[in-house]
């Protein structure tokens, strides 16, 4: 199998925990394609009536949320470096990327990121638990690969390469976005401009697959391709229901405009 040059031999272990995380990810990817959304971001409340959901959920402001959702992920990634000091160069790349990423991702909710809503408790949890368990399996798994023989093609370089492309792609995206938001009660919605918003209307989707991949490149174990592609599944679901969204709010929006990769989807 071709597949096997690029990856390390897996474990029942590994194969068994990879083919639920793609199965969890791509069928949360789908669930977002039929309209079953999470409840975050322009999703929050959609199909409810506010009145049950005041009664029924309990939120957080927006911000606390998502700050918290990717704490423990980073501190995943921190902690990796005392539970597994003694690793080799793959492994130290993989810690750093996971730790630097995810730390960026609190430190945008914290400071660049401009809210209006909020975040129910079970949403944030759903994707908090998402985050930590994937990110501790890759490293886990990374960790499983000690002492074995390495892939027959090296994908260190490329991955650092994706995830250098990805990481610095998504924050200036995110920085676009933020720069669309008033600083006011009223936060309303605006069509994006400027970087690959004139292609898709979710560039910092697909640069955050980018980084998922960096990871994957790096580490070369089946869980993190995996991972990879799960992660990929749902944020192609998730940028096509954001288009439709944008779709039924603004009359202007461009039509050439697509959900995540410029030309295709």
């Amino acid at each position: 199998m071709a597949l096997i040059k690029f990856l390390f031999p897996p474990s029942l272990f590994v194969t068994a925990t990879s083919l639920a995380s793609f199965t969890l990810m791509a069928s949360s990817g789908l669930s977002e394609l039929r309209g079953k959304n999470l409840e975050y971001s322009k999703f929050f409340n959609i199909g409810s009536k506010a009145s049950d959901v005041e009664k029924s959920k309990l939120k957080l402001p927006s911000r606390i949320a998502m700050a918290t959702l990717y704490t423990p992920a980073f501190l995943a990634g921190v902690s990796s470096f005392a539970i597994f000091p003694d690793e080799n160069l793959r492994f130290l790349l993989l810690k750093s990327t996971i730790s630097i990423h995810f730390f960026k991702r609190v430190l945008e909710s914290c400071f660049l990121h401009k809210y209006s809503g909020e975040m129910g408790l079970d949403t944030m949890i759903v994707i908090l638990s998402s985050y930590f368990i994937s990110s501790a399996l890759v490293i886990f798994n990374q960790h499983l690969t000690v002492g074995l023989p390495e892939p027959l093609i090296d994908l260190t370089n490329p991955g650092i390469l994706l995830f250098s492309i990805g990481i610095i792609g998504n924050f200036y995206h995110h920085y676009l976005l933020s720069k669309l938001r008033s600083q006011g009660p009223n936060k309303e919605y605006k069509i994006p401009k400027g970087g690959l918003f004139g292609f898709v209307i979710c560039p910092h989707y697909l640069f955050e697959v980018l980084v998922f991949w960096g990871f994957a490149f790096i580490s070369q174990t089946l869980f993190s391709f995996a991972y990879a592609m799960g992660t990929t599944f749902y944020l192609l679901g998730r940028s096509s229901a954001t288009r439709k969204w944008y779709l039924s709010k603004f009359e202007d929006f461009p039509m050439n405009v697509k959900a995540m990769i410029p030309f295709l989807f």
